[in-house]
């Protein structure tokens, strides 16, 4: 079952998503060559609990940390761990804040330091990939014209969608319906409606879209060990207009590419 949010509910998602946006750019402050992982997990955690929000995947289905890190080949779900960001390197930072009574969801794909120019196409296609899903996110359209749009896109530059994992609702709860794939069929898919809050994220992959569970249970890598970007919004729909209640400004007020 969707779930349609009121004005009221949407706002309060909006308010949980500026602490998100906020702890997002806490973290891009720390990342640089030399710092592990675990300690952008402890930025994130102590920014979000000293400002009344709670972690929202911390715990979840027994995740551990505050933040998914998840460095080059990994494309969602690693851990907050020792170690330590060098030269090259590319870091996706995903995190979800609980306040009152709402989830909000936003991600980010970092360089550290110099990447090559082909990670950092990947970066920049990926990027752009949101927004033209976002663009497709209106009153009367369907799930399936945002993944077609995201899917037509990157692979017009060469690159592969992840199948397996997808966007999705959410609101109350972290994960709700519907699920949001980042390819699709135009004119397919549930239709978009007034109150539908969604969060859209493509996972686009440098080599192949095959992907592996480690033995953690939770990191999901490329089969092929190649790089895999990943960005995320959280969004409203209303009749007359798509907002986009996370942000990314804080963020890239610190690091631009």
């Amino acid at each position: 079952m969707i779930h349609y949010k009121t004005l009221d509910e949407v706002q309060l998602i909006k308010e949980s998503a500026q602490i998100l946006g906020k702890a997002h750019g806490e973290v891009a402050k720390c990342i640089k060559e030399g710092v592990k992982t675990s300690y952008l997990d402890k930025i994130a955690e102590e920014y979000i609990r000293d400002n009344a929000g709670v972690p929202s995947f911390k715990g979840y289905n027994g995740f551990p940390g505050t933040l998914c890190i998840s460095v080059n080949e990994v494309v969602v779900h690693g851990f907050p761990s020792e170690y330590v960001l060098k030269d090259g390197d590319i870091i996706s930072v995903d995190c979800g804040v609980f306040h009152q009574g709402f989830h909000s969801d936003c991600a980010y794909t970092y360089p550290v330091g110099e990447v090559s120019p082909a990670v950092l196409s990947l970066l920049k296609v990926t990027r752009e990939s949101l927004y033209l899903g976002i663009e497709k996110a209106v009153l009367g359209n369907r799930i399936g014209d945002i993944g077609h749009a995201i899917q037509k896109f990157v692979e017009s530059k060469g690159y592969t969608v992840v199948r397996e994992l997808v966007g999705h609702g959410l609101g109350k709860n972290l994960h709700e319906a519907p699920e949001v794939p980042n390819y699709g069929k135009r004119g397919s898919g549930p239709t978009l409606k007034d109150g539908l809050v969604i969060a859209i994220e493509p996972m686009i992959n440098l080599g192949t879209r095959n992907i592996v569970q480690e033995r953690d249970g939770w990191t999901i890598r490329t089969a092929d060990r190649k790089p895999s970007a990943h960005f995320e919004h959280t969004v409203a729909i209303f009749e007359d207009r798509t907002e986009i209640l996370t942000t990314h400004q804080y963020i890239e007020e610190i690091i631009k590419f």
